[in-house]
């Protein structure tokens, strides 16, 4: 099965997100040396939710460009 360049960066981007959220979520103690609580963790989920958000709305709008150009 041939994968095309967008469904295997799509894929990396999902891994990378994956692990990322593992790791917001299994840390005890932030890189700055803070006690994680609920709220610090989701706080800090949410930012990486944006920035995963607006590289999909920056991978349509790539898309969209593309195919009008076909």
């Amino acid at each position: 099965m041939k994968l095309k360049v967008g469904g295997l960066s799509n894929l990396i981007w999902l891994i990378v997100f994956s692990i990322l959220s593992f790791v917001i979520f299994i840390r005890k103690v932030a890189g700055y040396g803070t006690i994680q609580t609920p709220a610090t963790k989701l706080a800090a989920f949410i930012v990486l939710a944006i920035f995963f958000v607006f590289i999909v709305l920056v991978q349509f709008i790539i898309l969209m460009f593309v195919k009008h150009r076909k």
